[in-house]
Formats: C-alpha cells, structure tokens, sequence
C-alpha cells in the first residue's frame, strides 16, 4: 500500500452522482478535485489509449529512421512533426491534458498527464490501464444512478440507507 505522502499524487476516479442525482464521475488528484460527466471521462479514457499507442509509434518511426535511414535528429524533428500535425485530434471534451511522448534520453514512450497544478508521467500500459479504469468508472456511474433510483424507489430503504450502502460498496472495492 503507498504511503499517505504518495497517496497524494494518485489520480483517482470514481462513481458519484451530481446535485442533480444524474451519473457523473469525482476526480480526485492531490488538490484537484472535478465532478464529470460520464462523457468526458469515456473520452478521457479513449485519448489515454490513443496516446499510448502514439508514444510507442513514435519510438517505433524513431528507431526504424535511426537504424534503417541513417537519420539524424534534425530530420527526426521534421518527421515526427509531420506525423503529429496528421494525428486526429481529440474527439470531444477531456478531463486532463495528456501528450504522447517519445523520450529522447531514454528512448521509451511516455504518457504525460495533468490537470491543474497536477502533473503526471505513465508508462503506455499504465495509460492503458489507466484508460480501462476509468471506462469502469464511466460506466459505472451510468448503472449505480439507475440503481440508486430502484432502491429509492423500493419502500424498504430511505435515501440515507441507500446512501449508506453505495459508501460502503465503494470502500469495498479499494
């Protein structure tokens, strides 16, 4: 288990429901809290897999350039800029800045993230896993409003009981 001090620099996402009762997702990164839509957070995850899979493309072109065409760096600077300029963009609203990122001293793909004051450095299987949490969460936040909603209406359980019982679900899943 991390300590509290490396607690702080998780970037956390998890089902809620808005002041309107609606679906939605809390992120929570050291200072930086956000309720989002389920949307955004599908997005989010779909651009952490995207930028994943451009590191490692772009180390891929890095290497084959070097070790096949002989290039040097001003020609790699070049091409890769081209490469970037034809990626698509992101598809709709995001959560966090994230960038594809070819590490020039290590020569490993890298995922950069943040939002806020908060900064962040993935591996491209930590993006990805990253990615699939988040979908969890997505989804998630979909199907415990609907759920809320059937308990509430089940005359057995008062709002505060359903309440109770989403906390203690949720502590069971960490």
């Amino acid at each position: 288990m991390p300590e509290a001090a490396d607690q702080a620099h998780i970037c956390r996402i998890r089902s809620t429901v808005d002041a309107e009762r609606k679906a939605a997702c809390l992120l929570e990164w050291g200072p930086v809290q956000a309720l989002l839509a389920p949307s955004v957070v599908l997005t989010t995850a779909c651009e952490l897999t995207a930028a994943a899979a451009a590191a490692e493309t772009d180390i891929a072109l890095i290497e084959t350039f070097r070790e096949d065409f002989e290039a040097d760096d001003d020609m790699l600077k070049v091409v890769l800029s081209k490469v970037r300029t034809r990626r698509p963009m992101p598809g709709g609203e995001v959560a966090l800045r994230i960038a594809a990122v070819a590490g020039a001293n290590t020569g490993q793909p890298y995922v950069h993230i943040g939002r806020g004051s908060m900064k962040g450095e993935l591996s491209p299987d930590e993006a990805r896993q990253m990615a699939l949490h988040w979908a969890m969460a997505a989804v998630a936040s979909q199907i415990d409003v609907r759920l809320r909603y059937a308990l509430g209406e089940w005359d057995h359980l008062t709002p505060s009981e359903v309440e109770q019982l989403f906390t203690l679900i949720q502590q069971a899943g960490r």
